[in-house]
């Protein structure tokens, strides 16, 4: 199933499925930073964890993955920010709610930048909208520092989500 994404953002690229962790250990430097990149757009992030191999276990990675994720300097946060899209929403959401996200987001942009980002892993499709419109206006009156400080922490889940999406074949 490929994801709905709204007009105007990219789309990150899916993966294949079901990559095994020995596959990711002995592949070639440029391919595993390839395919990491499609789970967070940072050069540092995808070069630090393609120079730790081999992992023993998926959690090694996701350990590793945070570590790098941690180490995001200030333009490491905004190459990765600039990869990034919108949260996809489930496809029988309404118009309207798109049309409210993109007038949140447009607010966000204005104020710090770069598109709106929020780990939706954990959660049932039918609350993403909500906790996704609740998350941008409650982030909306946070100052620039505190805001960067979310983002890379969002940022950080998403990439390990998506990671162990890799891994456990589901996609991203």
């Amino acid at each position: 199933m490929t994801p709905t994404h709204l007009p105007g953002r990219v789309a990150i690229p899916q993966q294949t499925r079901g990559t095994s962790l020995e596959r990711f250990n002995t592949a070639p430097a440029a391919d595993v930073q390839h395919t990491l990149l499609t789970c967070l757009h940072s050069l540092r992030w995808s070069h630090r964890v393609t120079a730790h191999r081999p992992y023993p276990t998926l959690d090694a990675l996701l350990a590793a993955s945070d570590e790098a994720a941690y180490d995001l300097t200030p333009g490491d946060l905004a190459e990765a920010l600039a990869g990034e899209t919108l949260p996809v929403l489930p496809e029988d959401t309404y118009s309207a709610a798109h049309m409210a996200l993109d007038a949140a987001n447009a607010a966000y942009e204005a104020k710090f930048g770069h598109v709106f980002i929020i780990c939706l892993d954990d959660l049932p499709p039918a609350e993403a909208l909500d906790h996704a419109l609740a998350g941008i206006r409650s982030r909306l009156a946070n100052d620039p520092e505190e805001e960067r400080v979310v983002a890379a922490e969002e940022l950080r889940h998403l990439a390990r989500g998506r990671l162990s999406r890799l891994f456990r074949g589901t996609g991203p």
